[in-house]
């Protein structure tokens, strides 16, 4: 990296304050520096970008959109280097990880593998993080992230991801509980005309929709009569296992579940999954003995120490 290409590092803490009161006085009292002091320092970023970061009205400031982008990547970057930071100041960094999952998979799946890693490795604290969207992470806040992938898919930026398990089927889940209410759908077109349908609107499940698993499977498609949405797919596993209605899930995913009868099939019918179930890991962090132990006990556990 050229010194050449980056912008005046001196002046980057004073613009992220004065960006985030958009005050001068108020970053001034922050950073125990004068409003002008303040203001010369923006104002050398702002000759050395070639353009303004903020609008100067007589009522206060506003940043330019320029301005509101350059906030946001400095504001990341001094994000993390405070965390790395941190990480490297603190003992015993490898006896700490926290791992990123959506709430399904940290409640259904993820909360019942942890007591094996954790009767393995039992000087390992676990924290879990619960993102919906590994788009919305924030690299700075967790090791190592557990996702459903689909390839072909942009990766969320600073990741690499490698699959958990392959070789997922989508399926049509409900409880027994349902099915002793409603009675078992005898075909796909008598679940469309007389079962409750669970639909997600969340543009993150897209690519899981109920149309797009009759269409390929070959069934007729038109829309259920009745349906329960929810934006949120723990709610509607949550409603699925309450006996609310019949809903899409990965039979790997939910194994445990199916075995123990908490869920069934509604339809014999199996889907290959488009995705797979994922271990993220970010590409600029350096790997700690709990994060590499996390990761071989997920996908490759003949490299686990020998007990």
């Amino acid at each position: 990296m050229s010194r050449s290409s980056l912008p005046p590092l001196s002046c980057l803490q004073a613009f992220e304050a004065a960006a985030r009161h958009c005050n001068f006085t108020q970053a001034g009292a922050e950073l125990s520096l004068t409003q002008s002091a303040i203001s010369r320092q923006v104002k050398r970023l702002e000759d050395d970008l070639g353009r303004p970061l903020f609008e100067r009205r007589a009522d206060g400031l506003t940043l330019t959109p320029t301005g509101e982008h350059f906030f946001r990547v400095v504001q990341r970057l001094l994000r993390e280097l405070a965390n790395e930071t941190t990480h490297l100041r603190a003992r015993g960094d490898d006896d700490r990880l926290t791992i990123a999952s959506s709430p399904t998979i940290a409640s259904i799946w993820l909360a019942r593998q942890l007591p094996e890693f954790q009767a393995l490795f039992p000087d390992i604290a676990i924290r879990i993080l619960t993102v919906e969207d590994p788009h919305r992470l924030d690299l700075s806040e967790f090791d190592l992230g557990i996702y459903y992938h689909v390839p072909g898919e942009v990766e969320p930026p600073g990741l690499s991801c490698e699959p958990i398990f392959a070789n997922e089927d989508v399926i049509a889940v409900c409880a027994p509980s349902y099915l002793d209410q409603n009675g078992k759908p005898e075909s796909a077109g008598d679940l469309l005309r007389n079962h409750t349908l669970m639909v997600v609107e969340d543009h993150y499940h897209d690519w899981l929709t109920w149309q797009g698993w009759f269409e390929a499977l070959g069934f007729d498609w038109h829309p259920p009569e009745r349906t329960l949405r929810a934006n949120s797919y723990q709610l509607l596993m949550n409603g699925a296992l309450a006996g609310q209605g019949v809903t899409l899930g990965w039979a790997k995913l939910l194994r445990e579940d199916l075995e123990q009868r908490n869920l069934v099939q509604a339809l014999p019918e199996r889907l290959p999954s488009q995705g797979s179930l994922s271990l993220f890991t970010p590409t600029h962090r350096h790997m700690t003995a709990a994060m590499r132990h996390f990761r071989n006990w997920l996908v490759d556990p003949s490299r686990l120490p020998e007990s």
